[in-house]
């Protein structure tokens, strides 16, 4: 005799779709916000020592004394974990294409406080990515895949 398994639940194919559009965009938006706030902190924390380039391995250790610096390479490694997770349940042209929008955000963290000039040229760049991110994060992460051609 077959035995269902009831610890799982049984969604209809709707409710099914909606829970991973549900997860796929969380995790878009958790990778976006780790990515900018990563790169911002690194960014401010680099700005704030007196480091120079090196052939010793030493001196780049003491990159991790600087609190900022250690909380952005954690944010980056949460990001790293749902960059992983987006690319096993989705198609790479849909990932990297929706998590642009890191970009838009890191600019003005960097206008507002890094005090960074973004000229017209940079601004319109980051229109185009932006009206890109918009286009891909409204179709379906993963494409359909046709059926095999049947030589005959």
């Amino acid at each position: 005799m077959g035995c269902i398994d009831t610890s799982v639940p049984v969604f209809s194919t709707k409710a099914a779709r909606e829970q991973r559009k549900w997860k796929h965009h969380t995790f878009v938006a958790l990778a976006v916000i780790a990515n900018t706030l990563g790169n911002f902190l690194l960014s401010l924390g680099m700005r704030g020592m007196n480091f120079r380039p090196s052939a010793s391995a030493l001196d780049y250790l003491r990159i991790f004394a600087n609190p900022w610096i250690d909380l952005g390479v954690a944010l980056l490694i949460i990001w790293f974990g749902s960059q992983l997770s987006l690319l096993s349940w989705s198609d790479l042209s849909y990932v990297v294409p929706a998590t642009a929008a890191s970009y838009v955000l890191t600019a003005m963290l960097g206008i507002l406080f890094l005090h960074e000039f973004v000229s017209a040229l940079r601004w319109a760049g980051i229109f185009v990515i932006s009206v890109g991110v918009m286009v891909v994060i409204g179709t379906s992460p993963r494409a359909r895949l046709r059926a095999p051609e049947i030589s005959s």
